[in-house]
């Protein structure tokens, strides 16, 4: 676990904050049913907050991935990130919301192979574009589109690492309390 390095900066408590930040915190209020601690410090700079949902919304519409697909790339591109907050966020939304199988969802969370060849496939491409930073290797590029995946799907995997960069990093800098919602899926 990284240790924060924003000490001065505090939460944006929702009955404290000024528009904008209190137009964002709506807004989330309204997508997810209460206001993650994530959302509480990425607001303090409205941008981020904004970006954020907006990138975030527009992956979860438009990126041609079912939604166990999609927890899967966020699992991926938060476990390279060593974000311990999105890991338990997304596990728990895999479990309960995506309908992520089990046995894939402890594949990931365990750091084992995905049975599952197209979801792994998906899993190994996204990891390595965080780790070669944009340039994943040839064949891990070529396995994820003789699976079947399209070119549009990759760079909406490039928009989820767009979004999870924001979250993970801010996470970072603020060493982020995990919500009581997601804390059955706590790593450390």
């Amino acid at each position: 676990m990284f240790s924060p390095y924003i000490k001065s900066l505090k939460a944006i408590d929702y009955d404290s904050a000024q528009n904008p930040q209190r137009e964002l915190l709506d807004t989330a209020l309204n997508q997810v049913g209460f206001i993650p601690n994530m959302y509480s410090n990425m607001v303090n700079v409205p941008a981020i907050l904004s970006t954020y949902l907006h990138g975030y919304s527009a992956f979860r519409k438009y990126s041609g991935f079912s939604p166990t697909e999609q927890e899967i790339i966020f699992l991926a591109i938060s476990q390279v990130n060593d974000c311990n907050y999105c890991i338990a966020a997304h596990s728990t939304l895999a479990d309960k919301v995506s309908g992520v199988p089990k046995d894939v969802l402890n594949s990931i969370r365990t750091a084992q192979p995905i049975n599952d060849e197209k979801l792994r496939a998906l899993f190994e491409l996204t990891q390595d574009i965080i780790i070669r930073h944009g340039q994943p290797s040839y064949d891990k590029v070529k396995t994820f589109f003789d699976i079947g995946y399209s070119e549009l799907q990759l760079l909406n995997i490039i928009l989820a690492t767009s979004v999870k960069v924001l979250s993970n990093y801010t996470n970072h800098a603020f060493g982020t309390e995990i919500d009581t919602q997601f804390s059955k899926y706590r790593v450390d």
